[in-house]
């Protein structure tokens, strides 16, 4: 029996009420990504592939320094955790302010278990890259057949 997630529910609820009223011209609330408590939300935006051996994960975090994220990985289970800080306070009048700061959290489910041994990330650019190797045991095993 599937685990129900409440606040993930939660969040989807809230995303699909957010896209049907944006269209009406109703103010968008500030990212669930960047809300105090539980940020499981779409923050840093991804990409998420994988071959044979591994899956290749990067996340969009520009502006943020790397010694302010956090990864963790359990399992099939990785936590990518950080904090984007507010730019200097000013007393100008602000016009637009999209860009987003605050602490976020985004778990990622993976299919199979992770190599958690050889995982490895990057930061380069305002490009998070992380390669994580599949666990040996989830690897497709070719099996020779002898003649008889």
């Amino acid at each position: 029996m599937a685990r129900m997630d409440l606040f993930r529910e939660m969040e989807n609820l809230q995303r699909e009420i957010d896209h049907t009223f944006g269209h009406f011209g109703v103010g968008r609330r500030l990212s669930p990504s960047f809300l105090p408590g539980i940020g499981t939300g779409d923050y840093p935006r991804i990409n998420l592939s994988e071959d044979e051996d591994s899956f290749y994960l990067e996340a969009m975090s520009p502006g943020i320094n790397p010694k302010e994220l956090s990864l963790n990985v359990m399992q099939h289970t990785l936590n990518l955790s950080g904090e984007r800080k507010q730019e200097k306070e000013s007393k100008c009048t602000w016009h637009r302010n999209e860009r987003g700061s605050g602490k976020f959290m985004r778990t990622i489910e993976f299919p199979t278990a992770i190599n958690i041994e050889k995982a490895d990330a990057e930061y380069h650019n305002g490009m998070l890259l992380i390669t994580l190797p599949k666990a040996e045991s989830v690897k497709p095993k070719r099996i020779e057949i002898r003649p008889h």
